[in-house]
Formats: C-alpha cells, sequence, structure tokens
C-alpha cells in the first residue's frame, strides 16, 4: 500500500497520540496563592511539569513589562516564588521561561495583583 492511498483522516487519528504526549510536558500553572500580594511576599503556585528540568524562570507581566520572580521552593506540582521589592503594582499574569531547549516564554492565565 502506498503513502499516498492512505485517508488524510487516518493519519491525522494517528498524530493525536503524539500531540497529546507532546502537550502533557508543557508547565501549566493552575492556581496562585494568594491571589494579591505586596512586594517581597512568596507566591505559591500550583500546577503540572513545574520542577527545575521543565521550569527555569517564573515573571509578573502586564504584556509590557516583565518582572522576573525569585523561586525560592520547586517540585513537579507546585512552586513557590518571591514579589521582588521594589515592584510596581498592577494586575499581572504569570509567565514562565522553560528550561527546554530552546527555551520558550508561556504568558498563562493565572492573574496575581500586587499592591
Amino acid at each position: 500500500m502506498k503513502w499516498s492511498r492512505i485517508p488524510a483522516a487516518l493519519l491525522a487519528f494517528l498524530s493525536i497520540p503524539l500531540v497529546l504526549a507532546a502537550q502533557a510536558s508543557y508547565p501549566n500553572i493552575t492556581k496562585v496563592e494568594p491571589d494579591t500580594a505586596k512586594a517581597g511576599a512568596v507566591l505559591s503556585i500550583a500546577g503540572e511539569n513545574l520542577d527545575k528540568d521543565k521550569v527555569a524562570e517564573i515573571y509578573l507581566t502586564d504584556g509590557k513589562t516583565d518582572i522576573k520572580m525569585q523561586i525560592v521552593e520547586q517540585a513537579a506540582t507546585a512552586l513557590k516564588a518571591r514579589v521582588p521589592d521594589p515592584v510596581k503594582t498592577g494586575r499581572f499574569s504569570l509567565m514562565i521561561l522553560t528550561a527546554a531547549k530552546p527555551p520558550q516564554y508561556f504568558e498563562l492565565p493565572v492573574k496575581v495583583t500586587i499592591e
């Protein structure tokens, strides 16, 4: 049987597990506590694939300015990061820099307010 005769739908169906497996290893943040913090506070961040071999750095971002936080604890399903002092106030998303080669930035839809 020639490859050109295999229906496109079958090829798409067979590629689904590969796509899902690749997505499963990307870091994901599901929750941040507290959702309102001040400079110097430690944020508890929950999610998946957050260990050191997946996440190199974490940032606060408002889409214009990215503020690097210090990671103080890190595991596969949680990490803790310190809000820098000084820091501007406002509502920020969390953004991660992956430890993959090449590294990639991902802005996640989890928000925190800095007072």
